[in-house]
This record gives structure tokens, C-alpha cells and sequence, in this order.
């Protein structure tokens, strides 16, 4: 049903928020110099998202087999990574592209 779709979607994303939240706490104390003996470490974050249009999709989006809905998303996703990498493929491996504050807390 609907209303169990919107459950499921929104204990998924609090179970994100929650881990995104313990990333970035250990990443701030990494960066304050505790590194737990050399087990921990800075996280680099990236996300691609298409949040502007996926805000605009009603939750029945979610039930739509048709193929060309699925094309149009997967080509949406494909034109979104497209421009991530045109954006931040020089971060990859040595900072975040995402701040974490402002995405997920």
C-alpha cells in the first residue's frame, strides 16, 4: 500500500541520515587530529542525485513498470553522473564533494 511505501521510504532515509551523521562525526575528529591509533580515517563523500526532479514524482512513481519511464530515470541518471564527473572527478579520492551537514543533517 501507500502508506507502507512512505514508511519503508522513510526509515530508509533516517537509517541514512543516522550513518551519514556517525561519517561525519568521525570525520571531524579525524580532522582534529584523533585517528584511533591509526584505525580511523576521513571519509570522501560524493553524491549524485537528481533530488529536483525526483521531488516532483508522486510516491505511485515508485510502482511504474512502464519502459519508457524507466528509460527516461535511467537516462536521467546517466546525464547526472555525466555532469558529477564533468563537476568533481577531481575530488575523487582526495576531498568530499557532498558536505555532509548540509545533505544529511
Amino acid at each position: 500500500s501507500a502508506i507502507f511505501d512512505r514508511i519503508n521510504g522513510l526509515s530508509f532515509n533516517s537509517s541514512l541520515m543516522r550513518e551519514m551523521r556517525v561519517v561525519n562525526f568521525i570525520t571531524e575528529m579525524v580532522r582534529d587530529g584523533y585517528d584511533g591509533g591509526g584505525k580511523l580515517r576521513e571519509i570522501f563523500v560524493h553524491t549524485i542525485d537528481a533530488e529536483d526532479t525526483m521531488k516532483k514524482l508522486g510516491a505511485s512513481s515508485q510502482a511504474n513498470l512502464d519502459p519508457a519511464y524507466i528509460k527516461s530515470l535511467f537516462e536521467l541518471g546517466r546525464d547526472k553522473a555525466h555532469e558529477f564527473i564533468e563537476e568533481h572527478f577531481d575530488k575523487v579520492g582526495f576531498e568530499s564533494s557532498t558536505d555532509i551537514n548540509e545533505k544529511f543533517t
